[in-house]
């Protein structure tokens, strides 16, 4: 089994794990899931997960371009800063209709 592969299963029984309080409500519900409430759970985890990987990629990018150029060190800041603004943003849009569809709001 590739690493990639274990990798993915492990956070898979994670996100299942770390779920379980949702079936832990009181009988006002009747016992009934609430759905959207996992689902925003799903989707603001999963988007918190590929945002740190886009932001790791990106310093380590930036960090890498720096060493081979020190003298493009305001230009890649730059680069760097708004990459990681927008990469943010997304995961932030995420939240909110998370929360959107989960009824916070």
């Amino acid at each position: 089994m590739s690493k990639r592969l274990l990798g993915l299963a492990l956070l898979t029984l994670l996100a299942l794990a770390t779920a379980g309080p949702v079936w832990a409500q009181d009988g006002d519900h009747g016992g009934d899931v609430d759905w959207g409430i996992l689902g925003a759970a799903f989707a603001i985890a999963i988007a918190a997960a590929a945002g740190a990987s886009g932001q790791g990629r990106a310093v380590a990018a930036a960090v890498s371009a720096l060493a081979r150029n020190p003298g493009a060190a305001g230009d890649i800041r730059f680069a760097l800063i708004l990459g990681l603004a927008l990469i943010e943003s997304l995961v932030i849009y995420a939240l909110i209709i998370a929360l959107r569809g989960a009824a916070f709001f």
